[in-house]
């Protein structure tokens, strides 16, 4: 009888064990890894829409550098207990000027040049007039629905220590499932 009663408290305690760890695992790898995350409201369209379901790589930046073009989510300047995503437009040290709906970057060599950006919607223009130079530690972030994102144009720019990580992977709407569309490097 005590015999039958043991292996039943030694099957309980592993299972406990095995659940434990199993938490444990999660725990990690969603604080130091992977992340879901839940899009709300129009800003990165039409590349990203309402409720879309992301997978964020949080450990890509702790090996390679943020570059332009890369779609991320970040802590918000203004309320940073909430996330947000965006689109990294301007990289540490770059002067950006947005003029006539326009994006624009200097490059020692050829002067000011426009900005390509084949994410963006035909005809979509970026509302704004300014001049930046980045710090060594700041980027420039925009959505790509530029009359419906609250980004660096109106918050300032954004400190590394901001940035959460990479957009991954789509895994909703299950339509839409894959990974994140690369653009070739956006150096212009």
């Amino acid at each position: 009888m005590w015999s039958k009663i043991r292996k039943v408290f030694l099957f309980v305690l592993e299972l406990i064990f095995l659940a434990l760890l199993a938490f444990g695992v999660v725990k990690i790898v969603h604080r130091f890894v992977f992340q879901p995350f839940y899009i709300l409201g129009p800003s990165m369209e039409p590349n990203f829409f309402n409720y879309d379901y992301l997978i964020i790589n949080k450990i890509s930046y702790r090996f390679n550098e943020i570059e332009r073009g890369e779609v991320i989510v970040l802590k918000n300047p203004s309320s940073p207990a909430s996330l947000i995503i965006k689109r990294v437009v301007g990289l540490p040290g770059e002067e950006i000027k947005i003029k006539e709906g326009k994006v624009f970057l200097y490059n020692k060599i050829l002067g000011w040049r426009e900005l390509e950006e084949p994410y963006l919607g035909v005809g979509t223009s970026t509302p704004g007039d300014l001049e930046i130079t980045l710090a060594s530690d700041e980027y420039f972030v925009m959505g790509d629905n530029r009359n419906a994102s609250l980004d660096s144009r109106s918050f300032g720019v954004l400190k590394k220590n901001l940035i959460v990580g990479r957009a991954w992977l789509r895994a909703w709407p299950f339509s839409s499932f894959g990974f994140i569309k690369e653009y070739p490097k956006l150096n212009n």
